[in-house]
């Protein structure tokens, strides 16, 4: 015992390369997982060997990077989602009910609620100061699915008495364009919030747009500015995202305690799942992102007391995934042919419904659950805009 502590320690002390050499082969055989590195998202191990031969190595000015990790930037690859396939066979959990038990969370109540409120601070404001919020809005092209968000939102915003504008462009304007119609929103002292309705045409780069947007207008919430205030504990973002927003407010107006809950949120979009991730964050839960290169996503979602999904994917969370007596929010808004259906199609959401609801606690409806709840927190925020602009309290 005592002449194999000896020889440690006698291996310890080497101080030649070669030494290192050979002391890291023995250690490569021994401890094959001491140094990794993540690349192009595997796991590499790194032998010992190489390890030590990179942290001795005298060449200072070697062309090798000081740092390997890459730009951020260069890992943003689209999360291609495989959904759910359906089967006739659904896997119960333990202590669910084969009818429904989930209490539905009344979206369109809620956000009905937030505006009349909404309305009658807007008349207060204009008998007090003879002021009232005002929107622009920027519309390039015409999708349909576009135009009828704005529209939607332009009637919100009659009906609550905020001022709105809409500059509408053309599909294939330029972004001096673009950036023209913007400038000329911001310098108005009228107008407290700015609104940009994405997605932009290809040939417009969103990033560059939302960059120059001030932050001051921002009423989406999308500036980095607000992004990084809404991530950092000690900061308020002048605006937060109006759905991850709408998210919260709906669990708060249901009495769901948020506080040391288990959180997941899948989807890890700018628009929803990032921000709502730091929300949740924010009012003290412990969360999970759930995106499309997460290995079993129902294993993390099952324990999850919350439940966030704007993954954009029908039916894609099963009634298997989910914690028996969890609350469900649910952001996705898919349409699916149906002939039966007016218009051909209906909306349903990330969650397959018909299983949820026999097995959660409560539940947000689509339509009628969240997305009521984002234009309300749009008027919301254009108001807190005008009243800061106006020192109206």
């Amino acid at each position: 015992m005592v002449k194999r502590k000896a020889r440690r320690l006698r291996i310890i002390q080497i101080t030649s390369l070669g030494g290192a050499e050979r002391e890291g082969e023995r250690k490569a055989t021994m401890m094959p997982r001491v140094a990794m590195s993540w690349r192009n998202g595997l796991i590499m191990r790194i032998p010992w060997r190489t390890r030590a031969l990179n942290t001795l190595n005298d060449d200072v000015h070697s062309s090798r990077p000081i740092i390997v990790s890459p730009p951020l930037v260069s890992l943003d690859i689209p999360d291609d989602w495989t959904p759910s396939p359906p089967s006739s066979h659904f896997d119960f959990p333990i202590n669910c009910s084969h009818e429904q038990t989930a209490a539905v969370i009344d979206g369109k109540s809620i956000a009905d609620d937030i505006r009349s409120r909404i309305g009658s601070e807007v008349r207060r404001m204009k008998e007090s100061i003879g002021m009232v919020p005002g929107l622009g809005v920027i519309m390039v092209g015409q999708r349909k699915d576009s135009e009828t968000y704005v529209r939607n939102k332009m009637m919100a915003c009659e009906e609550v008495g905020i001022k709105s504008n809409v500059a509408h462009l053309p599909e294939h304007c330029t972004k001096d364009q673009l950036l023209k119609a913007l400038s000329k929103f911001d310098v108005d002292p009228s107008v407290h919030g700015i609104l940009v309705q994405l997605p932009l045409p290809q040939h417009l780069d969103e990033r560059k747009i939302m960059d120059v947007l001030s932050p001051e207008k921002d009423v989406d919430g999308f500036h980095p500015i607000n992004m990084g205030n809404l991530a950092m504990r000690g900061r308020e973002p002048m605006f937060i995202p109006c759905t991850p927003k709408g998210c919260i407010e709906l669990l708060l107006r249901s009495g769901v305690e948020i506080v040391g809950k288990k959180a997941a949120v899948i989807g890890r979009s700018n628009i929803v799942g990032l921000p709502a991730s730091l929300l949740l964050q924010r009012h003290h839960a412990t969360v999970s992102i759930v995106h499309a290169f997460t290995k079993n996503p129902e294993h993390i979602t099952c324990e999850a007391d919350i439940v966030v999904t704007a993954a954009g994917v029908p039916n894609l969370v099963r009634g298997n995934w989910l914690k028996p007596g969890a609350v469900v929010i649910d952001v996705g808004t898919n349409p699916v042919v149906d002939p039966s259906c007016e218009r051909g199609y209906r909306l349903i959401g990330d969650v397959c419904y018909e299983e949820a609801v026999r097995v959660v606690s409560a539940i947000t409806p689509v339509p009628g659950g969240v997305g009521p709840m984002t234009i309300a927190m749009l008027l919301s925020n254009t108001l807190d805009s005008a009243k800061r602009a106006y020192a109206f309290t």
